[in-house]
């Protein structure tokens, strides 16, 4: 998910009553919520490196605990650049703050899970992906569920603490509550109609084949317009689907990608670093080779669990290489982002 969803999801977290355990737990708790991304500095390595190791350790349950230490070794620096003062003079209790920091990272690894990018929770012991697809990377419904959570109480007095809860300043319980359960209530219908949609993918037939295997991949606020796609033993097919009826490609707009021939050109940008990478991580890979005047190849990966209808420009997630005559790399690039290199490939050509 996108930060403000993750900020948002851990302080209402705290805020339902994990703040009444210790002094400092909603900064703590706000800011291991999103803490995981800083795996995007790893970028600065180059594009391969960075995607290779974005939601990877970070976003593990192992290297939770290293973000939850991080995350609370700033708390505690803070704290003394402040001069050891909290809100409400109460001393931190360090312990607990951790505690609270690694049941927020765990959150960041749930949320991101719900959407269709993944996860792998377990590295470094697998680095299988594991995703639901059942929540857009960008969803205003739950920001809003979220927001609503923290900010009505201040509005409208939607406070139901004791008398000596408010006095300490410890509102809005109910509404935060309130709102992760309606979180929770988003994604159970937003399950149940993605398994809708999927049955209703895998129960046809594409130019009389039988599908190998079926995906549906969330729309930015309505939960019974999915994304679909498909892949058959030739090719494969994306098309909108309605899981309120159900009803595969209402509109009438399935496309047909069939599978490219492998060549020694594929075969080599396949094995480079991040063809590795990315086919790994793709779901649905479609490999397109381009020509240069100058004898060398330009091959682009793309996963199509991405390519929503109507998408204009440059595709964020696609990703290629650029190979000189004899089949070297010489260039990566994930998106719009760059990097000479070179990579002397071990490919055979029979």
């Amino acid at each position: 998910m996108e930060p403000v969803t993750h900020f948002l999801f851990g302080a209402c977290l705290s805020r339902a009553g994990f703040n009444r355990t210790t002094a400092l737990a909603t900064a703590t708790m706000t800011l291991a919520a999103e803490a995981a991304d800083l795996d995007v500095f790893l970028g600065f390595r180059g594009p391969a490196f960075g995607f290779a190791h974005h939601r990877g350790f970070t976003h593990s349950f192992l290297g939770s605990f290293l973000v939850a230490g991080l995350v609370v070794g700033f708390m505690y620096v803070v704290w003394r650049v402040r001069g050891r003062k909290t809100w409400n003079n109460i001393p931190p209790r360090w312990g607990v703050l951790y505690l609270l920091a690694y049941l927020a990272g765990l959150t960041h690894i749930l949320l991101d899970f719900t959407n269709n990018y993944g996860v792998r929770p377990f590295w470094p012991f697998s680095e299988k992906w594991y995703s639901w697809d059942i929540v857009f990377i960008v969803e205003p419904v739950l920001v809003l569920l979220l927001l609503g959570g923290l900010v009505l109480p201040w509005f409208f007095g939607l406070i139901t603490e004791e008398i000596g809860a408010r006095r300490k300043g410890l509102k809005g319980r109910f509404a935060a509550t309130l709102a992760v359960l309606a979180v929770v209530g988003v994604w159970w219908l937003r399950d149940y109609e993605h398994r809708r949609a999927v049955n209703a993918l895998e129960a046809r037939l594409y130019r009389s084949e039988d599908p190998v295997r079926a995906s549906a991949f969330p729309v930015m606020l309505n939960p019974f317009q999915w994304y679909g796609a498909v892949e058959t033993e030739k090719f494969f097919a994306t098309m909108p689907v309605d899981s309120a009826v159900p009803d595969v490609d209402p509109r009438g707009e399935m496309q047909i990608r069939f599978k490219p021939e492998e060549t020694p050109i594929t075969l080599a940008a396949k094995k480079s670093y991040l063809g590795r990478v990315y086919l790994d991580w793709a779901r649905y890979p479609l490999v397109e080779t381009e020509k240069l005047d100058s004898g060398g190849y330009i091959v682009r990966f793309r996963d199509l669990r991405f390519e929503y209808p109507g998408r204009r420009g440059r595709n964020p997630l696609g990703a290629g290489v650029e190979l000189d005559s004899n089949r070297n790399v010489v260039r990566e690039f994930v998106g719009s982002r760059s990097r000479q290199v070179y990579e002397e490939t071990t490919t055979s050509t029979r």
